[in-house]
């Protein structure tokens, strides 16, 4: 087990846009031009998964038209552009996200709008526009792997926005909108090529995981070819396309004791009610095997929902050391899945 991960990873970058995405103020020259590394920037971030959106002071229309013309409009995600503190802005695009404040660095030209951000937002990170070209090679804009989720991370997001849009607009019932979807879920063994994701979701998934441990392509390699662990990949598909590989578990199966030792889901699925699958799916494989299954949690700051989860299930704690708690369900009453999606389960190996 790695631990905890110390390297900071960015998953979005916030760029202002007078002097900083583009040269000159919008609103005193109509005709501003992109400064020039800025677009071989996002792109090449956009390639390695990490996303982009906009904290601004400027006129909303003028400014969203003049994104438009450049052509790189779609290039941003819950843009914020007001006449609101940048700070204010910025946790408005992380909570749109559905990620830390931690995990998003701010690009500007003003040393005071910088320090407006860094007094509301301790551990973001600001870059100066003025090094823009410093960005690619930073450590925290460089993922170890760079996987096919990563380089489909935006179009995922783009869709969840067309998703959210039909919802909005849905006058049936939650669960009615959810059955629309048509959403498809399925578990399977971790295949070879499904390591560099998995070890991804290790690293990025704070909010929906049990431990918090982080575990390396070498490790997860290890237990995948272990027979004493089942190391399970889950993903889900709609009507509007891919989540992606969105869901990890790692059980130890021992022959009387089966122990979770770490499951997660990404947060960008939260809200489609898939949060107890690939744990009921476990649940019941242990029942038909005849063992006792137990899971390991480790609280922290943001992963309470997780802990919820499993009292929910009907996990109990056993045992406690520090705050790692060891949790055992007696397997009496096992959620049965959805009704709105179908369950597809690959055959282990």
């Amino acid at each position: 087990m790695s631990g905890q991960e110390d390297k900071k990873v960015v998953k979005c970058v916030v760029w202002d846009l007078d002097n900083t995405l583009w040269d000159g103020v919008l609103l005193e020259d109509p005709g501003v031009t992109l400064r020039r590394p800025v677009v071989e920037v996002i792109e090449a971030l956009d390639e390695r998964g990490i996303l982009h959106s906009i904290a601004s002071r400027n006129d909303p229309d003028a400014a969203l038209a003049k994104l438009a013309e450049l052509g790189i409009a779609e290039c941003f995600l819950y843009p914020q552009i007001n006449w609101g503190t940048k700070s204010a802005s910025i946790q408005a695009i992380a909570r749109s996200l559905n990620i830390g404040l931690d995990a998003i660095a701010f690009v500007d030209d003003q040393p005071f709008e910088m320090d407006e951000v860094r007094f509301s937002i301790q551990d973001i990170l600001c870059i100066d526009a003025a090094h823009v070209d410093r960005i690619l090679d930073m450590p925290e804009m460089n993922p170890r792997f760079v996987t096919e989720d990563s380089r489909m991370r935006r179009k995922m997001y783009l869709a969840d926005i067309q998703r959210k849009a039909v919802e909005d607009a849905h006058q049936d019932t939650p669960e009615a909108f959810l059955a629309s979807l048509d959403m498809r879920f399925t578990i399977a063994r971790a295949k070879e090529e499904d390591l560099r994701r998995a070890e991804e979701l290790t690293l990025r998934t704070n909010q929906l995981n049990t431990t918090g441990d982080t575990y390396s392509y070498d490790e997860l390699e290890r237990f995948r070819c272990s027979p004493e662990h089942e190391l399970l990949i889950a993903s889900l598909d709609d009507r509007y396309g891919t989540y992606g590989k969105i869901g990890l578990a790692l059980v130890e199966r021992g022959a009387e004791i089966w122990t979770i030792k770490l499951l997660l889901m990404s947060c960008r699925v939260m809200s489609r009610g898939v949060g107890t699958v690939l744990l009921s799916h476990i649940l019941h494989r242990a029942k038909a095997a005849g063992v006792r299954l137990r899971a390991e949690f480790v609280s922290t700051p943001r992963n309470r929902m997780m802990y919820v989860t499993y009292k929910f299930a009907g996990f109990r704690e056993v045992e406690k050391n520090g705050d790692r708690s060891l949790m055992e369900n007696d397997l009496s009453q096992i959620q049965g899945f959805p009704p709105y999606m179908r369950i597809d389960v690959e055959e282990a190996r």
